[in-house]
Order: C-alpha cells, then structure tokens, then sequence
C-alpha cells in the first residue's frame, strides 16, 4: 500500500436535528488502498462515506481531495462513483447498456464505449451475459453489474455502502474475494462501509473501527483483532471474554482473584484496567490454584470447535475448543502471557468485584 494520501477529513462535525452523529473525526485515506469503515449501526459510518461522496455537507470541518479542499463540490464533479445496497439497476435496459449508461450521458464514441464495457464485463466475470436482461440476473450478478457501470467512468475511489447486505451468507463470502481481486486489478481506492466484521477482516488494508459518532480505532485487520484499544472494539471485532483487572506493575496483573504475568506495560500501579481474553486463546485443563477454574455450563458444536460457557463466581467465560467437555464438569482454564490483552478501562466491560469475585455484569 502506497502512503499518500487521496483524501483527508479533517475535525468532521455533522449535526442531525440538533444531534452531533460525527464529533471532530479526522481521517487519512490513502490512494490504492481498501478501507474499510466498520460499526454498529447509527455509529456515523455512512454518513461519513456520503461526505467523501459529496451526498452530505458537513456542519463544520474539512474535506480534501489530493490536497485540494472539496467541501463545495457537487458529487457529479467529483472522481469517485458510489455502489449502494440497492444497486439501482434500469430494468428497461440490459447488461451492456446499464454498465456503458454514463459513457452515453457524456457522449463518448461508440468504439471506446464498446471496448470499455467489454473490459469491464471481463472485470467482473460477466463476459457472456451483456445482452441479458437486469431482472433475469442472481443478485450477486446484479451486483456486479452495478459495480462495473461505477467503474467504467475510471474513478479515483469507488465508494460501497454496505453492497453486500442482500446477499446470503455463501454468496456474500464469495463476492468480498472477488471484490478485493476487483480492487488489486484496477489499483484504485475502495472505500466500504459495514457492520459485519468478517468483511472487514477478510477485505480490508486498513479497518475504521466507529461507534457514536466517534473513531475507536483504526489499523490493519490483525493489528485491530489482537490488539484492541478498548472493550467495545474489543467485543465487536470478534468475541471475546473482557473482565475487571488491576494492573500491580508493568507485565503484572490480578482478575478473578489470581495474579497474571502478561506483555503490557505503561499503566499507573493499582490501576483498574479492562482485561480481554478470546475464546480461542483459552485452553482447557485439570483445575489447579494457579488456574482459573468453574463449572461447565453448555457445550455446543459450531462445526470446527466446541463453544463451551464456563461459570467461575458468576462470571460467564467463553471458550472455543476443538476438543469437548461435558456439562457439569469442574476444570481449569489456561492462557499464556501472550494471551492477555490489557487495555484502558473503558464502559463497555464487565464489572467484576477483585475481593468477592462476582461478577455484576456480563454484557
């Protein structure tokens, strides 16, 4: 990935009846790269793509373009083209004629448009069905159909609002391969918005982890699974089990009443951190006093591992196995150093109380 940037927001506010829905967000995007902007719903994502679109004008804060500030102008002037959920296909049209429908409105030559709809029919593995009616056409190849016309006007930056999301489970996993391929071929900026974490991590250069308005994180995909910055990144890039912690030195931490030697430093001593294990770190063992251990509640087969709930003082822990248990057993949970993540204390964590060992809280 290339590290200039091609558009730059900076101290983005954007006010909806009165209420702030982007607070003074500032974001890089660099040219050539798939970005991804991932979060729950109402977190600020879309709104932000429609401001790099040109569809929505922010209250306060700048937009810029290549170094050039682009607040006020039109989206029809600007070098990016945008696919949305519903692909907005004109069913009086065909394949070929929908993708070559912007070259027409320009007046381009009939041979070049020929070529280039040719091209992008071959972008898109839909070589064969450019006479074919829109409405007889899978969703996925209505997809591609829709993707193809935003490419064919050679955009800077193609911009996807959540593309995927009218597509089943099997369909939808095959469409984020092809469209990462679709992006290294043509070695231009994808810009994706989406709630679904596995399109994230399976897709993107870098991911914009959002929520309330705000930036929670940003990175690679591994950088944003391994490392979270806090409990609410933590629980939405993946499960995880996020308990109550104290922090008694560098590399030294206590939670569910034990003391845990761990990689993280920089904390204030006794200061009350937010602990994350996941799942699959967890290894199941005989209990001894130097393990966690409680009382097997469910195990369930999620076809490559056992999902096994394990209650230690009310705390419910989560563990992802390829071996099973059985519901009643007493035993131990074991995790290296490496294992635990610590992280600044945050709302989104369980509260769990260091001298009776009980959970308050379980989200």
């Amino acid at each position: 990935m290339e590290n200039n940037v091609i558009v730059s927001l900076k101290d983005i506010v954007v006010k909806y009846d009165g209420e702030q829905v982007l607070k003074n967000i500032s974001l890089d995007i660099h040219d050539k790269e798939f970005i991804t902007l991932l979060g729950p719903s109402g977190c600020g994502k879309t709104t932000t793509l429609r401001i790099i679109g040109g569809f929505v004008t922010p209250d306060s804060g700048e937009v810029f373009f290549d170094g050039k500030k682009i607040n006020d102008i039109p989206p029809y002037k600007r070098q990016v083209n945008t696919v949305f959920q519903k692909y907005a296909l004109f069913p009086h049209l065909n394949v070929y004629e929908n993708i070559a429908f912007g070259l027409r409105l320009k007046k381009v030559p009939e041979k070049e448009i020929n070529t280039r709809v040719l091209e992008m029919l071959e972008l898109v593995n839909l070589s064969s069905f450019g006479r074919r009616n829109v409405d007889y056409l899978s969703g996925g190849q209505q997809q591609r159909v829709a993707i193809a016309r935003a490419l064919i006007n050679h955009p800077r930056m193609l911009l996807l609002d959540e593309p995927l999301g009218a597509l089943d489970l099997q369909l939808r996993k095959e469409m984020q391969i092809e469209l990462k391929k679709i992006q290294q071929a043509l070695k231009i900026t994808f810009i994706y918005v989406t709630h679904d974490q596995e399109e994230a991590l399976t897709m993107s250069d870098r991911v914009v982890v959002m929520n309330g308005g705000i930036i929670n994180q940003i990175g690679t995909p591994q950088d944003i699974y391994n490392e979270p910055v806090n409990a609410f990144v933590a629980k939405f890039i993946g499960e995880s089990n996020i308990i109550h912690g104290i922090m008694h030195a560098d590399y030294d931490v206590e939670f569910a009443s034990k003391r845990f030697k761990c990689l993280d430093k920089g904390f204030n001593k006794m200061e009350l951190v937010d602990v994350v294990i996941r799942p699959e770190d967890i290894t199941v063992c005989a209990p001894t006093d130097e393990t966690i251990n409680g009382t097997v509640e469910t195990v369930t087969f999620k076809g490559v591992h056992y999902e096994i709930i394990v209650d230690s003082f009310g705390f419910k822990w989560k563990i992802h196995s390829t071996k099973s248990a059985k519901q009643g057993d007493f035993i131990g949970m074991n995790f290296t150093p490496d294992d635990i993540h610590i992280m600044k204390k945050s709302d989104s964590s369980p509260k769990f109380n260091m001298i009776s060992g009980e959970a308050t809280v379980n989200e």
